[in-house]
């Protein structure tokens, strides 16, 4: 599954909107969707702070909302845009639904492992970065500036 450039962006910028709504609610403002035959599927924002579950991640939302949507367990014909790179546990869900491409915004230096995984586990997954970075950068500074204030 390829997408044109442009296209790749318009997905980026509807995770971007996700992650709008995350950081209105005080959480950190991450959103995901997942797209399959050019259409979204599902969307997820980061709501740990509004369930008190720390394993409700953007990514972990979309991608349960997908599995629902499509009544499988494995995605593999869908592609994940999100806009910070996943951390462990939403790269072991990538996984083990078989995602079979992961596009995300914004590298996370300390939490982030999706580049590690693909090294490690996960060999097929495709990943693309840097998708609208500045976008997604500038949102989380301003709500850990917020947050700091």
């Amino acid at each position: 599954m390829s997408l044109l450039k442009n296209n790749r962006e318009y997905f980026m910028k509807m995770a971007l909107k996700e992650a709008e709504i995350a950081y209105e609610e005080d959480e950190i403002p991450v959103g995901a969707i997942i797209v399959h035959d050019n259409k979204i599927i599902s969307k997820g924002h980061n709501q740990c702070q509004k369930l008190n579950d720390s394993t409700a991640h953007a990514e972990m939302i979309a991608i349960t909302s997908a599995q629902n949507k499509i009544g499988s367990k494995y995605l593999s014909n869908c592609e994940l845009f999100v806009t910070l790179e996943p951390c462990m546990m939403c790269s072991g869900a990538i996984y083990l639904s078989k995602l079979s491409k992961v596009t995300y915004a914004l590298d996370d230096k300390e939490k982030g492992y999706l580049r590690k995984s693909n090294q490690d586990v996960n060999k097929k997954l495709i990943i693309e970065s840097n998708i609208l970075e500045d976008e997604s950068k500038k949102l989380l500074e301003s709500f850990f500036y917020k947050l700091r204030s």
